[in-house]
């Protein structure tokens, strides 16, 4: 059984969600409003402020969509209610970031600088030059971009420069040594 499926979705106070014909859920709340179409097979019902999911059968495909789609409804409540958030740090010599408009300018050792525009739904804030936030209601979106940012410089194990996540680990590696 699916443990995560069966698990009731409760609807905390200022989100109003609304199930469509076809599972079409559709969330609002204080921060914004997201849509989204779930597999027809499956069976989303609203109870007052708590929703479920149920599946048909338990075949393989249906298992597997359960856990999926309560899992994205959830997110999508938390996402209009809190929002998400990514911390991205720039480590190594003369990386740095700031903001011009809704422009993010990185220096990153090239020979130009970097320029990314915030995709809609999604703001980049730069606290100092060496910390990038990531901030949106769409889970996927806010990790989608978080993980453009990082693939301009991706940490290295030798001296552990470029654009890492805040707290993640990078296993560092022993340089060469001289032949004797």
């Amino acid at each position: 059984m699916s443990r995560i499926g069966l698990k009731p979705i409760t609807v905390p106070a200022g989100v109003e969600v609304t199930i469509a014909e076809g599972n079409h859920v559709t969330v609002k709340g204080p921060k914004g409003t997201l849509e989204k179409q779930f597999d027809a097979a499956l069976t989303i019902t609203k109870e007052g402020d708590v929703i479920t999911v149920a599946r048909p059968t338990n075949n393989k495909q249906h298992r597997s969509l359960h856990g999926l789609t309560r899992t994205l409804i959830n997110n999508m409540i938390t996402g209009v209610n809190a929002g998400f958030e990514k911390k991205l740090e720039l480590v190594g010599v003369g990386y740095r970031a700031q903001k011009q408009g809704n422009k993010l300018v990185m220096n990153l050792g090239f020979s130009h600088p970097v320029e990314m525009e915030d995709p809609e739904g999604i703001t980049v804030e730069v606290p100092n030059q060496t910390e990038l936030v990531v901030k949106g209601i769409d889970k996927q979106l806010v990790g989608n971009y978080a993980a453009k940012i990082r693939d301009w410089r991706k940490p290295e194990p030798y001296k552990g420069k470029g654009i890492k996540y805040a707290g993640e680990y990078i296993r560092r590696k022993e340089g060469k040594t001289g032949k004797k």
